[in-house]
């Protein structure tokens, strides 16, 4: 059993899986980052300064002692940093779009081109010379 498991783990397929899943973790950090850090702060700038990640409806505010400790933490719906999360989906969708697009097109590339067969024309005609004989 343990043989068979070490096959499997070492096959092509799961090796390819895990490291997709390392970049796709690598690429979802540097996306958050991008919109977080730049585009949220560009779009915020023509919304009147708006920072979206501080939307916010509160449903019940925090509730602070006399020496400045929280007791009780808000409750808050973050619509914002929903609408943050809509965005990187977005990008990511887009990115994974054109790498999916660019990786087509490379393998239509490399692809060898498909021996020519007979034509239509051709394969009529063979028919007949079969019928006839």
């Amino acid at each position: 059993m343990w043989k068979e498991f070490k096959e499997f783990i070492m096959t092509g397929n799961v090796i390819d899986f895990a490291i997709a899943v390392i970049l796709a973790g690598a690429v979802g950090l540097v996306v958050n980052g991008f919109v977080n850090d730049i585009m949220m702060p560009v779009i915020g700038n023509f919304a009147g300064g708006l920072d979206f990640a501080d939307l916010k409806v509160v449903l019940s505010p925090a509730e602070i002692g006399a020496d400045g400790e929280i007791i009780k933490p808000e409750n808050a719906i973050r619509y914002g940093a929903w609408i943050n999360t809509i965005i990187n989906l977005i990008i990511i969708g887009f990115v994974l779009f054109m790498m999916t697009k660019a990786a087509r097109k490379y393998k239509m590339a490399a692809a060898p081109a498909a021996p020519a067969g007979p034509t239509q024309e051709e394969l009529l005609a063979q028919i007949r010379d079969l019928l006839k004989k």
